[in-house]
């Protein structure tokens, strides 16, 4: 039997990756989403012993991550800044600032949320539908339902972005 820091250390190792890059997703800062993890696995060391069944840890982590988020907005925010902005730009090396990278977003966003969450929940956090399903309580058939729709959206989304950019271009 494992104990209580033993538990928790195989939590962190396993999904914090998992876990920073949803963050990311959310909050679009990597600085928050920093803070997003810690307080999601602050709050994990705090319930660790309410958690029966390590197979659904990933799940249990996603729901308090995405919790904490939304706990963002109802606190007061103070943004404080220390030193030129210029030095921070070349420190983040992942975030893709390309134009394709922009546009994809961008049409993620067009997405309405009940069908982009589910998609994102696969693609970015690695969830098989039936996690999903359980996550977002509804049926296995309806995650597959919107993940079709969700991909189907975006790339109509995404080929009239190109058409335009077509039209522009001649």
């Amino acid at each position: 039997m494992w104990n209580r820091e033993s538990r928790f250390t195989v939590l962190v190792n396993a999904y914090t990756d998992d876990l920073y890059r949803y963050a990311v997703w959310l909050c679009r800062d990597p600085a928050v989403a920093e803070d997003l993890v810690q307080e999601t696995f602050t709050r994990a060391w705090k319930a660790l012993d309410s958690l029966r069944d390590e197979k659904a840890a990933k799940g249990w982590l996603i729901t308090t991550l995405r919790r904490e988020n939304a706990r963002r907005f109802e606190r007061p925010r103070f943004e404080y800044s220390q030193g030129d902005p210029d030095d921070y730009a070349d420190s983040v090396e992942f975030y893709d600032t390309s134009t394709d990278a922009f546009v994809l977003r961008r049409a993620l966003m067009q997405i309405d949320e009940s069908y982009r969450e589910p998609l994102l929940l696969q693609v970015l956090a690695g969830y098989t539908c039936k996690e999903i399903a359980s996550e977002l309580g509804v049926s296995q058939s309806a995650v597959l339902s919107r993940i079709f729709r969700a991909r189907q959206k975006l790339r109509d989304i995404l080929d009239d972005n190109q058409e335009c950019i077509e039209v522009k271009q001649i």
